[in-house]
């Protein structure tokens, strides 16, 4: 049995402590929001009777095991500093920080404190993508020489969020890039991206892009590209495939039902779900889960701390490239 604290509360804190509720190994003792009387009654029907404003009276508790992070990216650095030295392990959602070095300053101290740190690439934890990276670390498709990844959304995000999301390539993309080292099995060495203003002006007004594509070459000599856009109308578009020599492996979206209408009129099947809550709704239990029994268990954590920061210094390569017209290469 393990003991949490969840800082954050908003859409993505109450996802993760919807689901830990799932979980006869957890007790959730409390919450630490900002915003504490928008969440009080939703708290109480949980059955949490510790809720704050202060995230350093939960990381203080003695009682506490576990930290989770979910509250705005620019706070993450010193909670996670502050937590590690308070003896926490700890689940941190994505992206750590928003600079490489502020990330490499806080897991030092993770480091040095010897406590676990978890990142939160929920997609590591779906089954159809775990498949495809067991099915060719066991060479079902022999050696793999290109990936392809589709990442799109349903629409845009409101412009206040795009304001202090750290951009498309760290907020969205990063996802996508802790995806092709975790299929692929190998680091990024270089990155070419191209971003464009195709769907809302106001995104570009702020000094972001809604579409983007990026060029991968790996250590092992493999490529791959990533296509993202923020407005997909018929809904959460979610594709990887991986083509080798002796094959393909290919993922293709889930749907609310995999039956296909075949008649006179055509052919009808259901779109991809809305949105990424439907989409990997197991993912993110199995994530809990997994993050609970690595502590209870003594064992491995799936993200590391370092898989944070890879996808993190791929996220600056790519928005340099942007910025500059040429490829950059990942020392």
């Amino acid at each position: 049995m393990i003991t949490v604290g969840v800082i954050g509360a908003g859409r993505i804190g109450q996802l993760h402590i919807d689901n830990l509720a799932l979980l006869p190994s957890v007790k959730i003792k409390s919450v630490a929001d900002v915003y504490i009387d928008n969440i009080y009654d939703w708290a109480q029907q949980r059955d949490i009777v510790n809720i704050t404003n202060n995230p350093m009276a939960i990381i203080q508790d003695p009682e506490i095991d576990a930290i989770l992070i979910c509250s705005p990216t620019t706070t993450h650095m010193e909670l996670i500093k502050a937590a590690a030295r308070a003896k926490k392990h700890i689940f941190c959602e994505k992206p750590i920080t928003f600079s490489t070095t502020s990330t490499q300053e806080a897991l030092t101290v993770v480091k040095e404190q010897g406590v676990k740190l978890q990142v939160g690439f929920n997609r590591r934890f779906d089954t159809n993508f775990r498949t495809i990276r067991n099915q060719i670390a066991n060479g079902v498709i022999g050696t793999a020489h290109t990936l392809r990844i589709t990442s799109r959304d349903p629409h845009p995000p409101p412009i206040e969020y795009v304001k202090t999301s750290g951009g498309l390539f760290m907020d969205m993309m990063i996802h996508d890039f802790d995806m092709a080292r975790y299929v692929m099995q190998s680091d990024v060495v270089e990155v070419h991206a191209k971003g464009a203003v195709l769907i809302d002006e106001k995104i570009g007004e702020v000094g972001d892009v809604d579409t983007a594509i990026v060029l991968l070459t790996f250590a092992n000599g493999s490529i791959g590209t990533i296509e993202n856009s923020r407005q997909a109308v018929y809904g959460y578009d979610q594709r990887l495939e991986v083509f080798g020599e002796l094959g393909a492996l290919v993922v293709e979206n889930n749907r609310p039902s995999n039956i296909t209408h075949f008649s006179t009129e055509g052919v009808i099947t259901d779109k991809p779900y809305h949105f990424f809550l439907e989409r990997y709704r197991q993912a993110y239990i199995d994530e809990m889960k997994e993050f609970a029994a690595a502590i209870i268990n003594n064992t491995d954590i799936v993200c590391t701390g370092n898989d944070g920061l890879q996808a993190e210094r791929i996220a600056e390569a790519a928005k340099k490239s942007m910025q500059i017209g040429r490829p950059v290469s990942i020392s």
